[in-house]
């Protein structure tokens, strides 16, 4: 591993690193995943609807979902390189104001009814710049966090990516259940899906101004190294960035499935209300929050192998007979929501420090940033709009295997995989 070596002195002040990356980080989630919560009224308001299928709006609402992860590749390069070339900290300022100006955009999205294909258009661009924010927010904040750690504490500290990455979700959850519960369907179709996003461009704000406050982790040495190019983690990290792509595949594929598309999963298959659905999800996502330092406690002392394979032999064994397992019934999606969550602590409670372990800090970032990325947008961006079109084909079945082989085919890479749990890092 490339980037383990000598440790320099971590951050000096490590209450006040986690609280800048963990609320910016809430932050940019709570405006990504508040689309996804909403999607079926996007559909209702921004596509047309197909006389043959009502499924036409919300295909299209998820295939703008994806597009916005395949800006995500070019933002974890982009920022990635801004964190190794400017700092991790002017990378991270850039991305929370993209990702406000961004959730003003969707909130202010006209309706097709009032403005024909012009209101497509202004939700695709909106997607294309979250993305663009999201994906050099996991790149800066992955390695900004990891830097701050003090020795045999990497875990730990990576282990409040998706603490903070919850939160944001957690409340953009939560904001929607409390809408689709006090207002009456025509208030949510006209005005009440808009909320959200205008909200999380106010707290946009908010988590710039606290980032301002951050200490930078790259490391004198580093800046005063020669600025690395823009291609150059992968021109001469080449195994280390397919290493990263193997990593993530099955681990965003199950992410992306218990974490964001199993209500409306849910709903589909099952009938279930969409009230108790949101609910369900709401109340295991608070759940998942609590597991993660768990997670990276463990493996600050036993090691980050045993909790990825604990991660992906289980969801191999396990995803086909607990997506099988929904009913109409609020208790079995919550049971089978939090089942899965403690599965998939094994994966995202460390990440974030698997990942930086794996790039010298000259390249760190965008070594990090674009392989994660363009993983997630193949496999996890994708995961809304390969499920919903699974079942338009009449073969919903499938995709619980779909999600299953993928994870096995990661767990075949974590077996492989050296310990880095207990080596210097190098800053």
């Amino acid at each position: 591993m490339t980037g383990l070596h000598t440790q320099s002195p971590p951050a000096r002040r490590p209450v006040r690193q986690l609280l800048a990356a963990s609320v910016g980080n809430a932050v940019e989630w709570y405006d990504w995943y508040a689309y996804t919560f909403l999607a079926t009224y996007i559909a209702d308001q921004v596509f047309p609807e197909s006389a043959d299928n009502s499924l036409v709006p919300l295909l299209s609402t998820f295939a703008v979902f994806a597009v916005g992860f395949f800006m995500r590749p070019v933002g974890g390069l982009l920022m990635g390189a801004i964190a190794d070339r400017r700092g991790r900290r002017a990378a991270l300022t850039v991305t929370i104001l993209l990702m406000g100006g961004s959730s003003l955009l969707v909130g202010l999205t006209p309706t097709y009814a009032a403005a024909g294909v012009l209101a497509p258009v202004v939700l695709v661009l909106a997607r294309l710049l979250q993305g663009l924010s999201v994906g050099g927010e996991f790149a800066a904040s992955t390695t900004f966090l990891v830097e701050s750690a003090g020795p045999g504490r990497r875990g730990l500290f990576s282990s409040f990516q998706y603490v903070s990455t919850t939160a944001g979700q957690l409340v953009a959850s939560g904001v929607t259940t409390v809408l689709v519960r006090t207002l009456d369907e025509g208030a949510m179709n006209h005005w009440g899906w808009r909320v959200p996003f205008v909200l999380g461009a106010v707290l946009s704000l908010v988590g710039f101004w606290i980032r301002q406050g951050a200490e930078e982790t790259r490391s004198a040495e580093q800046r005063r190294a020669p600025r690395p190019g823009l291609f150059e983690a992968l021109r001469r990290h080449p195994r280390e960035s397919l290493l990263i792509g193997g990593i993530t595949a099955g681990g965003t594929i199950a992410y992306y499935t218990w974490t964001s598309y199993l209500p409306t999963y849910a709903e589909l298959e099952t009938g279930l209300d969409k009230s108790d659905a949101l609910l369900a999800g709401t109340l295991s996502l608070a759940f998942f929050a609590l597991l993660q330092p768990l997670g990276g406690l463990l493996s600050d002392r036993f090691g980050r192998r045993p909790l990825l394979l604990f991660f992906g032999v289980g969801f191999a064994l396990l995803s086909v007979p607990l997506l099988h397992a929904l009913r109409d019934s609020f208790a079995v999606l919550l049971l089978v929501s939090c089942a899965g969550m403690i599965l998939l602590t094994g994966f995202t409670s460390i990440s974030a420090a698997v990942n930086a372990e794996i790039f010298p800090p000259r390249v760190r970032a965008a070594g990090i940033g674009f392989p994660y990325s363009l993983t997630v947008a193949l496999f996890g961006g994708t995961a809304p709009y390969v499920g919903t079109l699974f079942k338009e084909l009449g073969h919903s079945g499938l995709f619980p295997w779909y999600v299953a082989v993928l994870c096995l085919l990661s767990s075949l890479v974590y077996l492989r995989l050296p310990e880095t749990a207990h080596k210097e890092l190098e800053r």
